[in-house]
């Protein structure tokens, strides 16, 4: 099947070549039994391309099962997938078959796979191995035959260098990558998709079609959608039921974007308490000095080696100009954030940037912003977790677990 047909087929709109490229990738891993691992931002779509694999696959006549696993509580995941017997735990009042038994000779698509438990991740790398498992209470070895594809919206690499993911399941199901583009890289698609729903929206309410004037459409281009196809999904629903005109200009569209654009420019700072809202000021230092503090402890390691090897007698010559780099590398880190510059306002003037002894005495703690971030969001979100998890880009039982352990309120 061409990618044409497979976007009419499963109502994917776009033609940028990063997103063909995606879906040519699924129509040719699919007749195959390949583990199958998607990669993309939250909302950019990823849950269509596990059924694009599945519908064009052998196993089509078998079952399809999505599990995200970032909403099953972590006591109950390994019976949810892999099932339990009768009296194996507390309320286990019958046996009950899991997920992978269940599909057994289907598909089984595993979003937010990061989410995993440690415990369950081992139970997943034994039945991509050998196709076994066992339930939970039991020590009788089951067999099934499941076509696993795998989704996260996070750098796993990132959580193996953490020890919150095994590196031997990353392999595993890495097998075939798929990247999902997020919107931003996808602009000649930004307005198809905003005409596509603004019909949908105006069939489903009765109502004429918005339309965006040139200087609208620019802004709605040009826009980063940090929430991509959700967001803009989302925005075009609300515009459509809110606005009398049906022409929208770039000032009413205005209305319906959040503030932080995250845009490459300075950032002003108006000195007030940023009360609801989580600044870009805010991310950008947390992008900056997670930076700086991997590669300081690149530095130290590079640092501890030459030093054991000085006092056995070894000397290293290709050493010291990598030392050089990483130093190199932490002076244009300290320039890009002398940079983001913070003002006061006053009288529609900015005076100069204040020290940056005073932006770094701020964010100098990751864990207090880690904090002071997810407090905002649950402000913003008036305590509901779920959106605030949302606005945060985690997961809810992430957000539950940073909760606990830095005893929120």
């Amino acid at each position: 099947m061409d990618i044409l047909s497979i976007k009419q087929r499963f109502g994917i709109i776009g033609n940028s070549a990063l997103l063909n490229r995606a879906i040519d990738i699924a129509s040719q891993v699919a007749p195959t039994d390949l583990t199958v691992l998607i990669t993309g931002e939250s909302g950019v779509g990823k849950e269509v391309f596990p059924k694009i694999i599945h519908q064009l696959s052998a196993s089509k006549h078998g079952s399809y099962i999505a599990v995200n696993c970032g909403a099953i509580p972590e006591g109950t995941i390994d019976s949810e997938l892999f099932g339990h017997e009768k009296g194996s735990f507390t309320g286990a009042h019958e046996a009950r078959k899991g997920y992978f038994e269940v599909a057994n000779g289907g598909t089984i698509f595993l979003d937010e796979i990061s989410e995993l438990p440690l415990s369950t991740q081992v139970r997943l790398l034994r039945v991509l191995e050998t196709g076994e498992f066992l339930k939970v209470g039991s020590s009788k070895v089951i067999k099934t035959d499941v076509r696993v594809v795998a989704a996260t919206n996070i750098d796993i690499t990132e959580a193996i260098r953490n020890g919150k993911f095994r590196q031997d399941l990353f392999y595993r199901l890495n097998t075939v990558p798929i990247y999902i583009p997020p919107l931003r890289k996808r602009k000649e698609d930004i307005h198809l998709l905003f005409r596509k729903f603004a019909a949908d929206f105006a069939e489903k309410y009765h109502m004429p079609v918005i339309q965006l004037d040139e200087e609208a459409r620019n802004l709605l281009i040009n826009y980063r959608w940090p929430g991509n196809v959700r967001q803009l999904k989302n925005i075009t629903e609300q515009i459509s039921i809110i606005e009398e005109s049906r022409t929208i200009n770039a000032n009413t569209l205005r209305k319906y974007l959040p503030e932080h654009k995250f845009h490459d420019l300075p950032i002003l700072y108006n000195g007030k308490a940023q009360s609801k809202e989580i600044s870009e000021r805010d991310l950008l230092y947390k992008v900056l000095f997670d930076m700086k503090k991997d590669i300081t402890e690149l530095k130290k390691i590079v640092g501890d080696i030459l030093q054991s090897d000085e006092k056995e007698g070894k000397f290293h010559d290709t050493s010291a100009p990598l030392v050089r780099q990483l130093d190199q590398k932490l002076e244009e880190l300290s320039g890009i954030r002398n940079k983001i510059e913070i003002h006061q306002p006053h009288d529609d003037q900015f005076p100069e940037p204040i020290l940056e002894s005073e932006v770094l005495e701020e964010s100098l703690s990751l864990q207090k912003k880690e904090i002071e971030m997810i407090k905002k969001a649950l402000e913003k979100h008036n305590g509901k977790r779920k959106n605030a998890a949302r606005e945060l880009g985690i997961s809810e039982r992430t957000l539950y677990r940073k909760i606990k352990e830095y005893n929120i309120a």
